[in-house]
């Protein structure tokens, strides 16, 4: 018996290959921004969040090899800052509040979102915009509104949340692999 996730997650997998490119690309800029000393802030809501909380630790620490930890934040993690910024100003400015503080010319924002239309997400990158920092996108369904605000964004088409996250965790994997493969080939 073959259940209908497993064939739709292959199905999705199968469709993420299309994206090589892309996935490259979102590499070199990340490696790059690393080597350069900047570091790599993410975010994301829910699963979303834990999706940049994963990344981050694999950069921070390691994917599979040892390597120096590269400066990685994932903004979703400072209990402090999120309920203080979300009851000073609403939630919709919890990320870019960080990235007013920490963001710099040369950092990459790494936005994580299953639709692409969270308000806080969006905002985060109007902030990121004006500061000059890069802003790559892993988006579900059609990419939302964050779609077009992305310097480079992969786009999960689906409309079902699970086998989007499924996707990115697989995207970010890849980033993380690629990485670690570039440091060994250094």
């Amino acid at each position: 018996m073959k259940l209908e996730s497993i064939q739709e997650h292959i199905a999705l997998a199968r469709e993420m290959e299309k994206h090589s490119i892309k996935i490259v690309q979102i590499t070199d800029i990340i490696y790059s921004a690393l080597c350069a000393g900047n570091k790599i802030l993410s975010a994301g809501n829910g699963g979303s969040a834990a999706d940049a909380q994963h990344f981050t630790t694999e950069l921070v620490g390691r994917y599979k090899i040892e390597k120096k930890g590269f400066f990685a934040i994932a903004l979703t993690t400072n209990s402090s800052i999120l309920t203080a910024v979300s009851n000073d100003y609403g939630y919709h400015e919890v990320f870019a509040r960080q990235i007013e503080a920490l963001g710099k010319k040369g950092d990459i924002l790494l936005l994580i979102s299953t639709s692409g239309n969270s308000k806080n997400l969006i905002k985060a990158a109007e902030k990121a915009k004006m500061n000059g920092i890069q802003i790559i996108g892993l988006l579900g369904k059609e990419g939302g509104k964050l779609k077009n605000m992305c310097n480079l964004e992969i786009t999960v088409p689906s409309d079902n949340t699970p086998r989007i996250q499924e996707m990115h965790a697989l995207i970010l994997h890849i980033i993380c692999e690629t990485i670690e493969n570039k440091i060994m080939n250094e």
